[in-house]
């Protein structure tokens, strides 16, 4: 069967539900959803949580989507946050308002965990285009974002255990493009002969075989070329720093460009719940961060360019002059560093050969759904892999953390670890060393080593989250960094190595400068950087006021 020729999913208008046993407030909100959703959404209407649940069971057996459910929080059968929690059976995903007094806000709050609330509105939402829509748009553009019955006609065809087949799918996950994958060991039939694998078919039937990044950039309507020679602001990294970064300069009037080599979002981005970042409650997937942070970024007259990487870098006269991967250069009076770190690759017998067909470095979180009943090893203990570890037990039977310190506290955060010992599916080894991977053309098990010996531990994927390095072999020598590769800024440059690389200026660096003036560094790739999405932003905030400076005295 030709893979072009499968059809387009047809799907119903999802449903926005409105229970309220009131029927003045009732009416009031069928008219407000109403006169700003119903070209997109049925607006449904239930006097009551009973008859909200059996609403919920018919879309469910048709197969329908149920986007935003809003609920009264007061009702005479049930409260709102009852009938929510239940809800979650049936529509996990859907979007989740409870309706409110003053005096129930703390049942608002309690709600967040055990209904998966995303917000509660204060009764009267008067005026709605101040109060409500605004909401509910935001709470719309998640759910749009993560919608699984829709298919824009994007058709990967490949082997699951293949490392170019992974570098596909990951590239088409990170940048939130819809795509439907087909095992091609399973389907042998769907492969002509002479295509080289994997094979994407986009919806106008176009078919590149074996893709890279590069070209499969345009097809998605990213940009990989700059549309200026020159720019007041250079930003290095799409990461929560970078992206910041973009924001306040493009807001403040900079020519401002970022570049990336992979995706908006840095390893934050891959990240699948968020849940201690400042103004989002009930926690957001770092998908949705970076989704947001590129939209406002670019709205605001950012360029990204992505996939592009930034490869020399020189200075000339206080120009600063970036050569980038496709050969192109780029000019710029200011430069903030924002590359992020690395995870670090195991250096044990099989990880090399099986990279890419079972072992993954980071979450990888286009495999989530293949790991569907099986077991799943997660190694590390910081934040990153307890969120990993929560994320797949989702999908998988079985989660195992391999974990080679002595205890979860000295490196993940307490929310953490209360969810994942909360969690059944979830068993946690520490004192436990991975010595090597074992497969011949897939992952099938880890050699660990443990207090009691050496265990072989039978494993479908692996997923490694030990540590990271950051991305600065590329920069040039007069670039102080740390003993690590991390970029030195202000005074952890320090005088003798300042001279040594040349400061040319009367005053010391400012403190996100590096040892080149006009040059910033924010996010993890900062030596001393706190490895917080939250303390990322605000250095790629700072950063900005820095480069106005610098600008302001040249």
């Amino acid at each position: 069967m030709n893979v072009a020729s499968q059809p387009t999913l047809q799907v119903r208008r999802p449903v926005m539900l409105a229970v309220d046993d009131d029927p003045h407030v009732l009416r009031a909100v069928r008219r407000d959803l109403r006169r700003t959703y119903a070209d997109q959404y049925r607006i449904v209407t239930a006097g009551s949580a009973a008859e909200a649940m059996r609403i919920l069971d018919e879309l469910a057996e048709r197969g329908e989507q149920a986007a935003l459910l809003l609920s009264d929080q007061r009702m005479p059968d049930t409260t709102g946050v009852e009938f929510l929690t239940r809800s979650l059976g049936l529509f996990p995903n859907a979007r989740r308002v409870l309706l409110t007094a003053y005096a129930d806000t703390n049942a608002a709050i309690g709600a967040i965990n055990t209904a998966k609330l995303d917000h509660y509105l204060i009764k009267p939402w008067d005026p709605p285009e101040e109060r409500l829509y605004p909401v509910l748009d935001d709470l719309l553009s998640d759910w749009q974002a993560g919608r699984t019955d829709v298919w824009d006609g994007i058709h990967v065809l490949g082997q699951r255990f293949n490392a170019d087949t992974h570098a596909v799918r990951d590239f088409l996950t990170q940048h939130l493009a819809p795509f439907r994958f087909t095992d091609a060991d399973a389907r042998p039939d769907l492969v002509a002969a002479g295509t080289r694998l994997p094979s994407v078919t986009f919806p106008d039937g176009a078919q590149l075989n074996a893709p890279t990044p590069v070209q499969l950039a345009p097809r998605l309507g990213l940009a990989t070329v700059a549309k200026r020679r020159a720019y007041d602001l250079m930003i290095v990294g799409a990461g929560p720093a970078g992206l910041a970064a973009a924001v306040y300069g493009a807001s403040e009037g900079l020519r401002t460009l970022v570049v990336d080599g992979q995706a908006p979002g840095g390893q934050a981005g891959t990240s699948s719940r968020i849940e201690n970042y400042l103004g989002f409650p009930s926690g957001l997937s770092g998908g949705d961060l970076a989704r947001r942070a590129t939209a406002q970024a670019r709205r605001l007259g950012a360029e990204l360019l992505t996939p592009q990487e930034a490869c020399a870098f020189a200075v000339d006269d206080g120009v600063k002059t970036l050569s980038l991967a496709d050969g192109s250069e780029v000019l710029a009076q200011t430069v903030i560093l924002t590359m992020g770190v690395s995870y670090n690759r195991l250096r044990i017998p099989g990880a090399n050969r099986l990279e890419g067909a079972g072992l993954y470095y980071g979450a990888a979180l286009a495999e989530a759904m293949s790991c569907t009943d099986q077991t799943v090893l997660v190694i590390g203990g910081a934040n990153s892999a307890g969120q990993a570890a929560l994320y797949f037990a989702k999908y998988a039977a079985r989660v195992v953390m391999l974990v080679r310190g002595d205890s979860l506290e000295k490196r993940m955060s307490a929310y953490l670890i209360d969810q994942i010992r909360a969690t059944p599916g979830i068993e946690v080894r520490l004192d436990t060393s991975v010595l090597e991977v074992h497969g011949d053309t897939r992952v099938e098990a880890v050699s660990a080593s443990t207090a009691e010996g050496v265990e072989v531990v039978a494993a479908d994927a692996v997923f490694t989250f030990i540590g990271a390095a950051p991305r600065t072999d590329w920069l040039p020598g007069r670039l102080v960094r740390d003993g690590h590769g991390f970029v030195a800024t202000g005074g952890d440059i320090g005088d003798e190595r300042l001279a040594r690389c040349r400061w040319s200026l009367g005053r010391p660096p400012f403190l996100l400068e590096t040892s080149i003036p006009g040059v910033m560094a924010a996010g993890d790739v900062r030596s001393g950087a706190m490895r917080r999405v939250a303390s990322a932003v605000g250095d790629g905030a700072m950063a900005v006021a820095f480069v106005h400076q610098y600008l302001a005295a040249s």
